[in-house]
C-alpha cells in the first residue's frame, strides 16, 4: 500500500493546493489536476512534475482514476460570475457554473474530504452553493468547516 492520500484539484491553477497539502505536512501519493490553462500547467508541472494532468473537468469521471480511490478533492470553481467585481452573472455566467462540475465529481467519486473555496459574494449566490454542497454530502461523515 502507498503511502499518502490522493488527491483531486479541479481548476488547478498553478497548483497551490499542492503547496498549501506541503506546509500542512500531508502526505501525497498521487495528484490529479484538472486545468485547461496552459501557462498554469506548465509552471505546475516545473513545480510539481510529478502532477497527472487530466485538462478540462468536464471529460472527467470515475473511471478516469481507474483503481486510484480518490481521498480528497479541492478547487474552487471559476468566480467571474459571482465576484463583486464582475458582473454577478451568477450560474448564468458558464465559467462559474462549473462548480456544478465540482459537485458532480464529489458525488460521484465520494472521497473521505472534501474543500471548496471561491470569492466572497452575494448571499443568494452562496445559499445555493451551500445547500447544493450540503444535499451532495448527506448520507457521508463529512462535516461542515465554515
Amino acid at each position: 500500500m502507498k503511502e499518502g492520500i490522493n488527491v483531486l484539484s479541479l481548476f488547478d491553477g498553478m497548483s497551490c493546493g499542492q503547496i498549501a497539502l506541503d506546509k500542512l505536512g500531508v502526505k501525497v501519493n498521487k495528484y490529479f489536476a484538472c486545468e485547461i490553462d496552459k501557462y498554469a500547467m506548465q509552471v505546475t508541472q516545473h513545480n510539481f512534475p510529478d502532477t497527472i494532468q487530466l485538462g478540462d473537468v468536464q471529460f472527467v469521471t470515475k473511471e478516469t482514476f481507474g483503481s486510484h480511490k480518490i481521498d480528497l478533492v479541492i478547487g474552487g470553481s471559476p468566480c467571474q460570475g459571482f465576484s463583486f467585481a464582475g458582473k454577478q452573472l451568477n450560474f448564468d455566467d458558464p465559467r462559474s457554473a462549473l462548480f456544478f462540475e465540482y459537485v458532480r465529481l464529489v458525488k460521484e467519486l465520494k472521497p473521505k474530504y472534501f474543500l471548496l473555496e471561491n470569492v466572497v459574494m452575494k448571499k443568494e449566490y452562496q445559499d445555493v452553493i451551500t445547500e447544493t454542497l450540503f444535499i451532495t454530502a448527506s448520507g457521508n461523515d463529512w462535516e461542515r468547516i465554515d
